[in-house]
């Protein structure tokens, strides 16, 4: 099920906040668990099974943990949560890959007279949603059991609501059991916390159907079946780093609203990358979820940087090609995650001597952006040739076949909606950065926003968020 569309907004929604405020504290979680299966399952009932497994092996792995005699026994169960979720985890997710090299692999020593298409079967497995984000929360959870950085959940029913909780299962943000324990076991339900979740929620709906989808219609423009030209390609591209953004961007706002909406205070997940003055900044901005994550359950246990400047190097390349990894099974996740991995190490390695360093803040901005456009090229190509034939357009100014943008009627308006966008991006405040209070002003925007927000959905369908496909 997608925030953005009829279904949520006027039936799920309205439905499960009446029957849980109308419901005692101690049956909250159960409906909440309830509600967030039925969400999940909206799309394929059956894979619900699988997010109350990986959920099942976490909670009951972590018992394990907690009430183990030595620390040998701890590390066994550890080990046996996380290899687990990391094998349900890579099944799921890279066995369609893994099995289409393998077969690519073992053809090169088949005669071509054979006429083999395929040597092995090529797995072809239908992605879970949302799987990455849950697994690595479970995960997560066992972690900070063994290092003694949470406490034991009280009951099973409130840890797989935690798990499965509907406004972050899809996309994250990536919540840490301790962050929100003890709103688990009680939490406030208040008119003013219920304003400023309507507030997210309306400011996150916006950016999607009023933003992030008016701009994905120019994508095609450079990610379209044909060789676009220059103009194509630095539109579609530049489209394509603002989809992206408030795509994101809404899924994270929407999140936090909702979950203050049920009496829950999620962390920030995005906080306007696009103001990074260095790869470095924008890392601490985008997905500041899943880059914690890797940092504190990855990075720092490889070593980090205390064991000299070659072995960091290699931390901070390991961790970031993992984390293209993490987005999809897919040879140019793995580049992408190379290009920021170098990156990063070239800031690393150079310090002060870095020439970004050495630019005026604003001029710093502007090439951080261009850099990161240019992973976005291939985070979001189909193909390596469609990568390089538009990076050709863009700086060969390869001739391009007819490039069309999608909507004929608003095609000419697009490209110069890229510099509001992008104005938007760098120099209005965030989500996070604006005031919250209940005034009479407040309320008639909020509510005029959404009203209109709302009009687009009924208008036309929204299309699902991006980062559900990770």
């Amino acid at each position: 099920m997608v925030f953005s569309t009829y279904i949520f907004i006027f039936w799920f929604l309205p439905l499960t906040l009446l029957v849980y405020y109308c419901l005692p504290f101690r049956w909250k979680s159960a409906w909440l668990l309830v509600t967030s299966y039925v969400f999940y399952g909206w799309w394929k009932p059956e894979y619900c099974a699988l997010l109350l497994g990986v959920t099942a092996l976490n909670y009951w792995g972590a018992r394990r943990i907690a009430r183990a005699a030595s620390h040998g026994q701890k590390r066994f169960w550890v080990g046996l949560c996380v290899i687990s979720s990391l094998g349900i985890l890579g099944f799921w997710k890279y066995a369609g890959m893994l099995s289409g090299w393998l077969d690519s692999a073992i053809q090169l020593f088949v005669s071509p007279a054979q006429g083999a298409e395929s040597v092995i079967p090529i797995l072809d497995i239908v992605l879970p949603i949302g799987i990455s984000f849950y697994t690595f929360q479970a995960m997560s959870y066992s972690i900070d059991i063994y290092r003694g950085e949470a406490r034991e959940a009280s009951d099973f029913v409130s840890f797989a609501a935690y798990i499965a909780m509907f406004p972050q299962l899809i996309a994250g943000p990536i919540v840490r059991y301790h962050w929100i324990a003890d709103e688990l076991r009680s939490r406030s339900h208040t008119t003013a916390k219920f304003f400023v979740g309507t507030r997210f929620l309306a400011i996150g709906l916006a950016k999607k159907v009023l933003l992030a989808d008016l701009f994905a219609l120019a994508v095609p423009a450079a990610f379209g079946p044909h060789q676009p030209d220059a103009i194509g390609a630095w539109v579609g591209t530049l489209a394509y780093s603002l989809q992206i953004y408030f795509d994101f961007s809404a899924y994270s706002d929407m999140a936090v609203g909702l979950g203050l909406m049920l009496g829950f205070t999620f962390p920030p997940n995005f906080d306007s990358p696009y103001k990074s003055a260095s790869i470095t900044e924008f890392w601490r901005r985008w997905h500041i979820s899943l880059s914690s994550w890797l940092r504190d359950y990855l990075y720092l246990p490889l070593g980090g940087n205390r064991h000299g400047r070659n072995r960091t190097y290699v931390n901070l390349m390991i961790v970031m090609v993992l984390g293209g990894l993490w987005h999809g099974a897919s040879a140019l996740f793995l580049i992408w995650g190379l290009w920021h991995g170098v990156l990063l190490a070239l800031e690393r390695a150079l310090g002060d001597r870095h020439p970004i360093r050495r630019l005026p803040r604003g001029a710093a901005v502007l090439v951080t952006n261009l850099l990161v456009l240019l992973g976005w090229v291939v985070f979001r190509a189909a193909d390596t040739g469609s990568a390089v034939r538009i990076f050709e357009a863009m700086f060969l100014m390869a001739d391009g076949s007819a490039s069309t943008i999608a909507a004929p009627a608003i095609a000419p308006v697009l490209p110069w909606l890229l510099i509001p966008g992008y104005g938007i991006c760098l120099f209005l405040r965030n989500t996070w950065e604006m005031s919250y209070e209940p005034r009479p002003l407040d309320i008639l925007w909020t509510t005029i926003l959404l009203a209109v927000s709302i009009l687009v959905v009924l208008a036309a369908e929204s299309s699902p968020f991006l980062y559900f496909q990770f």
